[in-house]
């Protein structure tokens, strides 16, 4: 049973203003500690679901991990010497994070089923109203710590509803079926497909897979850690902050490859394809005809062993229809299966998903964003004040850990909720000059990145403005959001009518079980 706070979000806001936190994963929890940090206790998270976690708690397909090496994975202020692996299983993770929530005294701050459908702002008392269904919440402060990958895409293709067999999206797997000795169709072949096929292929009798377009895959340097090695993190801390330094500088040197030829990493993947896959039509279909790094760059150890074996297939024939029985192809072509497996992603550049938001003046998000997602930042959008976004638009990452992301983005919300408390403001609202020059910024620099090339990737949109990569060193965006530039906001101090009115303290939350 979820604790219920039920003190007036309208009685001491100028003491201390209330936070709403969207979410409960990696986001979420990061920001939550960070308002702690300094002091500030008055938050709430929502989270959709009954369990935290988030893409870690949904994503459970078999091989489900991390391909970050887990020092640059985990909080920088939260380092643990007990991990065995350099790269992590999502379970791994989620148990992290669930040790993390106790840790700092976070559980009885969630509360669980409960997805905000519609979000409001109200500029006389600075108050942000939550709904979820027919409860409604109140709080001075928004932060949405949704993501980006947790919204499954179905592909629309005619007749799918009517497979007769088990059919499944990715991030929704269905343990109970049995894969041994069946017929499987895999349609995708991106971050989830890479991991889930080479686990699919141990036990069905065949798999094929249904692709749009080849990836690149590098090997991943997976390795266990030697005991000494564990033994000196768990004595010595301060050597893991070295490791993940390492990394980190590894991975900015790693995001030149998006801005000069990615001659050398073309040919890595080429190499280890040879290793395994001697079919030469297999392996013209596996190579993929545009840039490293247009698409999601991929690491895997047993995707190329997997591609070799006799019984996975890969077609390249657009999917034209489903039926009862299998899939047909655009050649004419039908194929039956016994189980279909959709690895097509998620909806990444419509950020918030369904959710309604409704700034000064009623102002409609949905609006702002017509031609595309942007924030000052990747954070905070004018129009719409104390709203804060946790790995918001053009602040996903192709070379490095987006955990440093999360954590400039939850030391700088936090300054804010600082700000609106020792000046007594009602609000803060980022200036659309800024904003637009936030904007314009990154844009400039995915114009000269690979992300814009020609293919067509999950980090555009249909019209190819590129809403969710940040082309950039990452070193830069912290120094960036190291500190809140609060000349970029326009601050509405409090009256005496809204002191009394208004914006207030304590989240009013419905009990939830």
């Amino acid at each position: 049973m979820a604790l219920a706070h039920d003190v007036s979000a309208r009685a001491a806001a100028a003491s201390s203003p209330s936070v709403a936190i969207l979410g409960a994963g990696v986001a979420g929890i990061c920001t939550a500690i960070k308002l702690k940090e300094k002091g500030f206790t008055n938050f709430t998270i929502y989270e959709k679901a009954s369990e935290i976690g988030g893409t870690w708690r949904d994503n459970t397909y078999p091989g489900c991990s991390c391909d970050v090496p887990l020092h640059m994975y985990q909080f920088s202020f939260d380092m643990r010497p007990e991990w065995t692996k350099k790269f992590v299983f999502a379970q791994d993770i989620k148990a992290y994070l669930e040790s993390v929530v106790d840790k700092y005294g976070l559980r009885g701050h969630i509360v669980f089923n409960t997805e905000i459908d519609e979000a409001r702002f109200d500029e006389q008392s600075g108050v942000w109203t939550l709904k979820s269904g027919s409860r409604s919440f109140e709080a001075n402060v928004l932060a949405a710590g949704t993501g980006q990958l947790h919204r499954p895409i179905w592909p629309n293709i005619p007749g799918r509803e009517s497979f007769k067999g088990d059919h499944w999206h990715s991030a929704q797997w269905n343990h109970a079926v049995s894969l041994k000795g069946k017929r499987v169709a895999v349609i995708g072949n991106g971050a989830s497909a890479i991991q889930f096929v080479p686990e699919v292929a141990k036990e069905a009798a065949s798999v094929t897979i249904f692709q749009r377009s080849a990836s690149w895959v590098l090997p991943r340097p997976q390795r266990e850690f030697y005991g000494w090695e564990k033994a000196i993190y768990k004595a010595l801390p301060w050597t893991m902050k070295i490791q993940r330094w390492k990394i980190y500088w590894f991975g900015e040197l790693l995001f030149r490859a998006f801005h000069t030829s990615g001659d050398k990493m073309k040919q890595m993947a080429l190499d280890e394809m040879n290793l395994y896959v001697t079919d030469p039509v297999k392996k013209q279909k596996l190579t993929p005809d545009y840039e490293p790094g247009c698409k999601r760059v991929l690491f895997a150890n047993d995707w190329w062993p997997a591609m070799g074996m006799e019984h996975v297939d890969v077609v390249t024939e657009g999917v034209e229809a489903i039926n009862e029985t299998g899939i047909h192809t655009q050649d004419g072509k039908q194929r039956d299966f016994d189980i279909i497996v959709y690895g097509t992603g998620f909806d990444t550049t419509h950020f918030l998903g369904p959710m309604a938001m409704k700034g000064l003046a009623g102002r409609d998000l949905k609006d702002a964003w017509a031609t595309g997602a942007e924030a000052h930042h990747g954070m905070t959008v004018s129009g719409f004040p104390n709203f804060f976004m946790l790995y918001g638009p053009n602040t996903n990452l192709g070379h490095n850990s987006i955990i440093f992301m999360i954590e400039c983005q939850a030391n700088y919300i936090a300054q804010c909720v600082e700000k609106l408390k020792s000046d007594n403001l009602l609000y803060m609202d980022v200036k659309p000059e800024a904003q637009r020059a936030s904007n314009e910024a990154v844009q400039a620099d995915n114009a000269n990145s690979v992300f814009a090339s020609g293919c067509t990737s999950w980090y555009k949109t249909e019209s190819g403005k590129v809403t969710n990569n940040w082309a950039n060193y990452t070193f830069k965006y912290w120094w960036r959001t190291r500190r809140p530039d609060f000349a970029e906001f326009n601050l509405r101090a409090r009256t005496a009518s809204s002191q009394g009115a208004g914006a207030g303290a304590g989240a009013k939350v419905a009990a939830a079980e």
